[in-house]
């Protein structure tokens, strides 16, 4: 039986749901180089979060490119990340409040030989390789708000069965939440539709990144 358990981070009372965590990862390497096997197409990934989570940074470090200096995205930015020779097209879309109705403009374009692959391999179907989700770990204010953001995700009918990988970043500053902390608090043992992992990394040292980018479907 599950049970409740209230804590503070500041002055805000957080009430967490405690339960068994148990999910064992996997990665997509082997689903990315049969893809690669079978055709040239590139595989699309959706980098989605709230403003300021550190999704630019994340992509730009991604491909090494300089941090340094990084703006708000204003609309969306597109970098190409290759891996064991498969090329991997990241969407990095703004996620100012007044951008993020705009989201849904994304979700087209489906890889077709993506989805029967996984229904061949995991049977069920999706309609997007995978979407990352990236939270601010440190900003306890807005966890609130990133949670209200990434239900709504879950509830889109073009994302539903679309295994996601949420990035807990900035986990280099002392005052983070930890990702198994975000995981209770977010309620995300709730989410049964989909393959889904918490990872704790942080954008600016690329720990926990560029390893688990390929480690969001659960073993069965």
């Amino acid at each position: 039986m599950l049970r409740t358990k209230t804590t503070r981070y500041g002055k805000q009372k957080v009430s967490f749901i405690k339960y068994p965590f148990k999910y064992q990862f996997k990665g997509i390497l082997a689903l990315l180089k049969r893809l690669k096997a079978t055709s040239g197409r590139d595989v699309r990934i959706l980098l989605l979060g709230l403003d300021n989570a550190g999704k630019t940074t994340l992509l730009k470090g991604l491909v090494s490119e300089d941090i340094t200096h990084v703006t708000p995205t204003q609309g969306f930015n597109i970098k190409s990340v290759v891996s064991d020779g498969f090329k991997l097209n990241v969407w990095d879309i703004g996620g100012q409040r007044k951008i993020r109705p705009y989201w849904k403009n994304y979700f087209e374009n489906a890889d077709i030989l993506a989805r029967k692959l996984f229904k061949q391999m995991f049977r069920f179907e999706i309609r997007k390789l995978f979407q990352i989700y990236v939270i601010d770990s440190s900003d306890r204010r807005r966890f609130d708000e990133t949670g209200v953001e990434l239900m709504e995700l879950l509830e889109e009918e073009k994302l539903t069965n679309v295994p996601l990988l949420i990035f807990a970043n900035k986990q280099d500053l002392v005052n983070a939440v930890p990702a198994s902390s975000l995981a209770e608090g977010l309620q995300l043992h709730t989410i049964r539709d989909r393959p889904w992992q918490i990872q704790p990394c942080s954008a600016i040292s690329m720990e926990g990144v560029k390893v688990n980018l390929y480690q969001c479907l659960p073993s069965t």
